[in-house]
């Protein structure tokens, strides 16, 4: 009976044993992946010091990012990663979660995403001008001093070649803006005379060139644009033709991969004197590309 009780003993405590290391076993997998988590969080808050921006291409064909985000990045140690697109697609991509920060140029749809929640807050950043830009023969007999509305009827009647953006961005809505207020409707004649490229600004420029048509092009992309051909300003030098760029923060209640600290660093530097400051510097062959506003 005493050996069957001592093997009944060390059974029992070799069960206990066995549970006692699993049990630690287990505590240790939780405490390592503990360990590996904190470790994970701290190492991308401290060390990734980079948010995306998600941008319209006039800022970006200007070369203005090339300018000042390595200026940025010395003062700041932020890198900004940017996302190059229509006005209308970058609000897309900033509502789906994919930026921190937003620099576009259509003030009303911009504050309607501040007002659906998906901005904290818009702020002017700088300002330029569009300009209707044509071929040196003028079919449209355009004179310079005409103001967008007459500009834009001219084409419409000469049936004259048109290049437009046709992709929702800033330039495209403010083009269709101004087709509104003449009362015409191009769009009757897409793929004849009026013809939607889908692309950016640069692009549209190319097509512009190779087709010697009108396009409305903002000012920046224009005098940073390298294959202007036989091209021209048609018309310039008009209130309906300011250009307003805005920047806003990606609201984090709706987008909790918002990195809050490195965007709010990012729009306060450039929202600064010397962030103001910096934008003015900005020259193409002598001429100044945005002009800062800031609030």
């Amino acid at each position: 009976m005493f050996k069957y009780a001592l093997l009944c003993v060390f059974y029992i405590t070799d069960i206990k044993l066995q549970y006692f290391i699993i049990a630690f076993e287990k505590l240790m997998i939780k405490f390592y992946i503990l360990i590996s988590c904190i470790f994970f969080f701290t190492k991308n808050t401290i060390a990734d010091n980079s948010i995306i921006v998600q941008s319209t291409t006039s800022t970006y064909n200007s070369g203005f990012y090339d300018y000042i985000l390595p200026i940025i990045k010395a003062e700041t140690n932020i890198t900004a990663h940017v996302v190059s697109v229509g006005t209308g697609a970058a609000l897309k991509n900033a509502a789906n979660c994919d930026a921190d920060v937003l620099i576009v140029h259509a003030k009303k749809r911009e504050l309607e995403f501040v007002k659906k929640g998906f901005g904290i807050k818009r702020h002017n950043l700088m300002y330029n001008d569009f300009i209707i830009i044509g071929p040196k023969e003028n079919p449209a007999r355009i004179n310079k001093k005409d103001n967008p509305i007459t500009a834009f009827t001219k084409i419409y009647n000469s049936k004259s070649l048109f290049s437009s953006r046709g992709d929702e961005s800033g330039t495209h809505f403010k083009e269709k803006s101004l087709w509104e207020t003449a009362n015409l409707d191009p769009t009757k004649f897409s793929g004849e005379w009026y013809r939607e490229t889908g692309s950016g600004m640069g692009a549209t420029l190319n097509l512009a060139a190779g087709m010697r048509a009108y396009t409305l092009a903002d000012r920046a992309t224009w005098i940073n644009f390298q294959n202007k051909s036989d091209l021209y300003i048609a018309a310039e030098k008009n209130k309906r033709l300011f250009n307003q760029y805005g920047i806003t923060m990606v609201n984090p209640l709706k987008c909790p991969n918002v990195k809050i600290i490195n965007a709010k660093i990012f729009i306060n530097w450039l929202l600064s004197k010397k962030g103001q400051d910096t934008i003015r510097k900005f020259k193409i062959r002598n001429q100044h590309l945005f002009i800062p506003n800031a609030n």
